[in-house]
C-alpha cells in the first residue's frame, strides 16, 4: 500500500501546472500557494467515493510534489 501521492510541477508561461505521477490528476494555478490548495482539492475530488485499497493507497495518503527548475545556463 502506498502512503504518498506524487505530483510533478512545471512552470508554464502563465501558470504552474501540477500533474499526478501515478494518478490521472492535473491542476494549475498562478502561484505555488494556489497550486498547493488546488492539488489538495483535486486529490480530494478524485478520491471521493473511491475504495483506496483498490487504488493501492492507505486511508489517508500524503501528497509529495516535485518542482522542475529551469535549465541552468553554463557559465
Amino acid at each position: 500500500m502506498k502512503s504518498i501521492i506524487q505530483f510533478s510541477i512545471q512552470k508554464g508561461k502563465k501558470y504552474y501546472v501540477a500533474q499526478g505521477v501515478e494518478l490521472p490528476i492535473v491542476t494549475q494555478a498562478k502561484t505555488l500557494d494556489e497550486l498547493a490548495s488546488n492539488i489538495n482539492e483535486a486529490v480530494s475530488l478524485h478520491l471521493e467515493g473511491e475504495n483506496l485499497e483498490e487504488l493501492g493507497l492507505i486511508k489517508k495518503p500524503s501528497v509529495l510534489v516535485n518542482f522542475e527548475l529551469p535549465r541552468i545556463a553554463h557559465a
